[in-house]
């Protein structure tokens, strides 16, 4: 894109800026003054720099289809990190081999800003940073790594429920219903009730923006300050119905551990406020709190509709995004007639 043009913060996206807000400084750079452009160019457009990233990907240890780069801050620049080095910030470029990939930093952008914005969920910081040639990636800082270099710890779901690929094949993370995993924040969690309504809201808010590879190891609990463990902020948020033709749920059981269905969802095959308040009694969220987690989603939100005028997608998938929000609402407003 022209980084001439830009009027809103590539953090926020909040209106008037043409490089990252101090909110976004403050929050994702420990308040340096950081460029919103890399210094270096598309891995694409230079043999040499394609060849520093092929280094560093080799590196980083985390799962994913995804290409992740490990970065860190210096001074108040972003780099590379080196061998032995730790880094604090992950960068995602234009991944390959799916529809739209070009959207796809923009996508992850806007969908966890919306997750923390509007509906109030705990994120991993985040921004839409560029390279020389106006080519977006997506950035996020790191919060298992602490101040002085070393490592909170964290455990994603697929560990907790004692699934590896040895034991339970090449599609390990996906063999669970989101039922089974609120046990495991019952069974390792002992602030439980607190973190499970968090959780909730996280499984609502995925399917409701089409992120449909919010699988086990999408979610983890991370050490706090006071070595208790709690649910991670939230990472790899996306809407990933506008890459890939896929399904509500990535947990190949849906919702529940059994099959139940409400009659609601059997009769439109999606789930509806039936379903996840069902869920939620499962997972253990007491009545009374219920619907007051469920009307934040079920109510329309303005701010879902400036956030995504606001973002780095293209026009015509923001107008996609917009109706596949509205659609999957829908869906979960729907009563039986």
């Amino acid at each position: 894109m022209n980084l001439d043009e830009l009027k809103y913060c590539p953090g926020t996206l909040a209106e008037g800026f043409s490089t990252y807000s101090q909110s976004c400084l403050r929050n994702l750079f420990s308040g340096k003054k950081v460029n919103h452009v890399l210094l270096y160019e598309e891995p694409q457009q230079s043999e040499e720099v394609a060849e520093q990233f092929m280094e560093n990907r080799r590196r980083i240890s985390i799962s994913g289809v995804q290409e992740k780069l490990s970065f860190l801050l210096e001074k108040n620049v972003l780099r590379l990190t080196k061998e032995g080095e730790q880094g604090t910030y992950i960068l995602k470029p234009i991944p390959r081999d799916l529809k739209k990939v070009d959207q796809v930093p923009a996508n992850e952008h806007l969908t966890m800003q919306i997750a923390k914005q509007v509906y109030g969920l705990n994120t991993a910081e985040n921004a839409v940073i560029f390279f020389k040639n106006g080519s977006a990636a997506y950035i996020t800082k790191r919060f298992d790594v602490k101040e002085n270099g070393s490592k909170w710890g964290k455990e994603d779901f697929a560990t907790l429920a004692g699934k590896t690929k040895d034991n339970a094949g090449a599609n390990f993370k996906y063999e669970y219903s989101y039922e089974e995993a609120g046990q495991l924040i019952k069974k390792f969690v002992p602030a439980w009730r607190v973190e499970i309504e968090k959780y909730f809201s996280l499984v609502v808010f995925n399917y409701l923006f089409s992120n449909g590879d919010a699988h086990l190891k999408n979610f983890s609990l991370l050490e706090s300050s006071s070595g208790d463990y709690l649910l991670s902020p939230a990472y790899d948020l996306v809407n990933t119905k506008m890459h890939v033709d896929d399904t509500d749920f990535a947990l190949n059981k849906g919702l529940f551990a059994d099959d139940y269905k409400s009659q609601q969802c059997k009769k439109s095959g999606h789930p509806s406020k039936g379903d996840f308040a069902e869920f939620a009694l499962r997972i253990g969220v007491a009545e009374s709190r219920v619907e007051k987690l469920l009307n934040p989603f079920l109510e329309k939100q303005l701010l879902v509709e400036t956030l995504i005028s606001r973002s780095f997608l293209a026009e015509a998938n923001k107008r996609g995004y917009l109706f596949m929000y509205y659609t999957k609402r829908n869906h979960l407003i729907a009563q039986r007639d």
